[in-house]
């Protein structure tokens, strides 16, 4: 296995990237309107979530890797309830909504991992 010396090399990170394109590409067919409501506070999450999981990747504290870790999946967890409302109001198709979630899902795992790997060292 190689040794990760990046945040890019962390799968969390690349999973989450994913998502954010996803997410990117979604939002490109929301109504106009929600330009500067949920389609902006979509994308700000979602960045969130890599953003998170890169700055504590560079904390050296194990403590403060952790709780940028848990703020990333608070941004996750703020997605998701984004992506309900985007599927209840209309603006995402079923299909796609699945799509989404499953993969807010496997993020979750994953820094759910990480931060269980930072704990169990100490």
């Amino acid at each position: 296995m190689d040794k990760i010396k990046s945040f890019t090399d962390l799968i969390a990170w690349k999973k989450g990237h994913s998502l954010v394109i996803m997410v990117y590409k979604i939002t490109n067919d929301f109504p106009q309107k929600e330009v500067f409501a949920l389609t902006n506070q979509m994308c700000r999450c979602v960045v969130s979530i890599t953003s998170n999981i890169a700055e504590g990747f560079s904390r050296k504290g194990t403590k403060e890797k952790i709780q940028f870790y848990h703020m990333s999946l608070g941004s996750l967890t703020e997605l998701q309830n984004q992506l309900l409302v985007a599927r209840d109001i209309g603006y995402l198709q079923e299909e796609k909504f699945s799509e989404l979630a499953k993969q807010t899902v496997e993020v979750s795992k994953l820094i759910n991992g990480l931060i269980r790997s930072l704990k169990t060292k100490n």
